[in-house]
């Protein structure tokens, strides 16, 4: 076993390593790598960027024996030369920015990719558990139902939600989800986003800007029905996911296509309270200008079902938004680091 970023030396040598990890060193994929050293388990490589200092924090602290690029460990399933005995693949390595526009690049790594990675697992009878997105319920007028035979109706609004939902089709399609196991993920916060630039949660962004300026920033509303601030959201605690994702590895038996967030919507001005009541300051809420361009693409309302999950057993209840973001401010940025 190795600590760090230096990788194992194979020798041609078979090993036996229990679980591979794509996107290992991003906010969920090391998050979970986090989890398994929490629970004893360092037996793990990581498939990410080698040398990637935006994401480095990441994996720090962290146990695992290797770390490999992405377009290696392809290459090592392509020739069906995986040289470890793998237990599980759990694959949340993808580009996850909801403005990419170039459509094939986001074919290519969102679906090609975990396409080829699933048809890998499937034939060895490897655990594959993957990350969808609740990007794939497009405005949400359908609602936010992951019972597969839905999945047909949906129509997701930009390319990387198509590009989720082209996967999640394939797999239904081809009857691999009897096998594996997808996540649409909601809206995620917490240790292990900082590099993420734009996409890192409101939460984060909203401790600095307090720290800052001394208020949050929210948009307007555009919809009589909706004060400004009131727009809704499920916030779920990245520490609430890979608990599930933790219990998944573990209930093999279980299989399919699960929403992954609290199940209750909380509007934006609750997330800005819960941040000036963990900082300990004194709420001041300014409302701004939605740009025009997202006025046509903005969702009002997200809110997971999660009664499909809970069915199987799935046994434990997520956190508050007002407890995870206490959790994330006073332990993880207000002791000025922002990882696990």
């Amino acid at each position: 076993m190795v600590y760090g970023w230096v990788g194992a030396q194979l020798d041609g040598q078979t090993e036996k390593i229990m679980i591979v990890v794509t996107g290992g060193a991003g906010f969920i994929g090391s998050a979970f790598v986090w989890k398994l050293n929490q629970e004893g388990i360092s037996d793990i490589v990581i498939v990410d960027v080698p040398g990637n200092s935006a994401k480095e924090e990441n994996l720090k602290n962290r146990a695992f024996h290797e770390l490999i690029s992405r377009e290696d460990f392809l290459q090592l399933v392509l020739d069906d030369a995986v040289p470890w005995e793998c237990d599980a693949l759990i694959h949340m390595g993808a580009c996850t920015s909801t403005t990419e526009m170039n459509v094939d690049y986001l074919t290519e790594n969102n679906y090609l990719y975990t396409r080829t990675l699933a048809e890998w697992a499937v034939g060895k009878g490897v655990r594959f558990i993957y990350a969808s997105s609740a990007a794939t319920y497009g405005d949400g007028s359908l609602g936010y139902s992951d019972e597969e035979e839905k999945a047909y109706d949906l129509h997701p609004l930009h390319p990387y939600g198509r590009s989720k939902h082209q996967f999640d089709l394939w797999a239904i399609e081809t009857e691999a989800i009897k096998n594996i196991v997808g996540l649409k993920f909601f809206n995620v916060y917490g240790p292990n986003e900082y590099h993420k630039e734009e996409m890192r949660s409101v939460i984060h962004k909203a401790f600095f800007e307090v720290k800052k300026t001394d208020k949050i920033r929210l948009f307007k509303s555009y919809r009589s029905e909706y004060r400004d601030g009131e727009q809704k959201r499920d916030f779920i605690y990245v520490k609430d996911c890979v608990d599930v994702m933790w219990w998944l590895l573990h209930n093999q038996n279980v299989n399919g296509i699960f929403n992954l967030g609290t199940g209750t919507a909380r509007t934006w001005n609750d997330l800005a309270n819960a941040v000036f009541k963990a900082m300990d300051r004194k709420p001041v809420i300014e409302y701004f200008d939605m740009p025009e361009s997202m006025r046509g693409q903005y969702q009002y309302f997200t809110e997971a079902a999660m009664s499909k999950l809970r069915a199987t057993g799935y046994p434990t209840e997520f956190q508050t938004l007002e407890s995870g973001v206490e959790d994330y401010l006073q332990n993880y940025l207000a002791q000025s680091h922002a990882y696990l």
